[in-house]
């Protein structure tokens, strides 16, 4: 087996790609998969560059980044079924979200989904559906968003942020608009995305006028998050999804909530997915009925695990402008 290790702590040339490797197996309950595509999320970045390496669970050096990979599967544990060798799959990570850098994964059979016969590319599949999943989940179990409501989706590009226009449409809402940084503005407008708009997010007052929305999605933090308030509507709900932003200081005034009659509520799928399984099967479905009817489509960029550090530099630098996904070595 190959996989991208992160040997240290620190900047991208963290990574190195070993390929000699024992191929694992899977334990009861368990998926293995020969890997065509990993997806390279922010999260992986943070990781590597040790973030949290001081909260409990987190990964320690050496590691395989990776939360998501698309492939076939190689082997079945003890009591899984309705899955079978060969069927081609994509699964998400529960826990701290590691292993997917490799060219052969194992899966917790409850979070890996068959896509075999859907006609969906695997790059385009391992970048939207697990996001879409998470999107899904976040919207229903969280933001209980219903039919007719209005959601605003900030970092509109980014990963997790793109599985959420698609599926909020998917669920019926009205109006779904994103909003990014002015030099992504070009980048926003030209997204197959099913935003209604695309907006500047440094002057929402600007941008948005008077509109008020049922649903906002900030996986950005900052003051990018306490500026939403004035656009978020009486009873509407804010998910608190990220901190991309790196503003780690930040600090939300609760008494803007009941002044405004608002929610703001965190959203951490790796801790609640693994404590509402649950949820997840629904969610994957829905994904790939989003995805199958075209309302996930983003630009994705396919490199050889060989270059993995390239891809974490491009994260790094916000040179992306859809999703990056790693490849084996052939």
């Amino acid at each position: 087996m190959q996989a991208v290790h992160a040997i240290r702590f620190g900047d991208p040339t963290a990574l190195e790609l070993v390929t000699d490797l024992p191929d694992p197996t899977p334990g009861p309950g368990e998926v293995a998969i020969d890997v065509s595509h990993s997806a390279v999320g922010l999260i992986d970045l943070f990781f590597r560059q040790g973030r949290y390496q001081d909260r409990p669970g987190m990964p320690q050096p050496p590691f395989v980044p990776g939360l998501e990979v698309a492939g076939t599967v190689r082997a079945l544990g003890d009591g899984v079924t309705g899955l079978s060798v060969g069927e081609q799959v994509v699964a998400m990570s529960s826990g701290s979200g590691t292993g997917g850098y490799a060219s052969v994964y194992i899966a917790k059979a409850p979070l890996t989904v068959s896509i075999e016969g859907r006609g969906i590319d695997p790059a385009l599949a391992v970048s939207v559906i697990p996001n879409a999943a998470m999107a899904h989940v976040a919207l229903t179990q969280v933001a209980h968003l219903v039919a007719g409501g209005s959601v605003l989706v900030h970092g509109a590009l980014g990963g997790l942020s793109a599985g959420f226009p698609g599926v909020a449409k998917q669920l019926g809402a009205s109006r779904v608009v994103g909003t990014v940084l002015p030099g992504k503005l070009a980048a926003g407008r030209a997204t197959k995305l099913p935003y209604d708009r695309i907006v500047d997010s440094t002057d929402l007052h600007r941008a948005l006028g008077d509109e008020k929305f049922d649903v906002v999605i900030d996986p950005v933090g900052g003051t990018l998050r306490t500026s939403s308030f004035d656009v978020m509507a009486p009873g509407s709900r804010l998910i608190a999804a990220g901190n991309a932003s790196d503003d780690w200081g930040h600090q939300v005034d609760t008494n803007q909530l009941w002044f405004r009659s608002i929610t703001v509520s965190g959203y951490n799928a790796g801790a609640f997915l693994p404590t509402h399984p649950e949820f997840v099967p629904a969610a994957l479905a829905a994904a790939i009925e989003a995805t199958a009817a075209g309302l996930a489509e983003t630009d994705v960029d396919v490199l050889p695990f060989s270059q993995a550090v390239t891809a974490h530099r491009r994260m790094e630098s916000r040179d992306v402008k859809g999703r990056i996904v790693l490849t084996p070595e052939a």
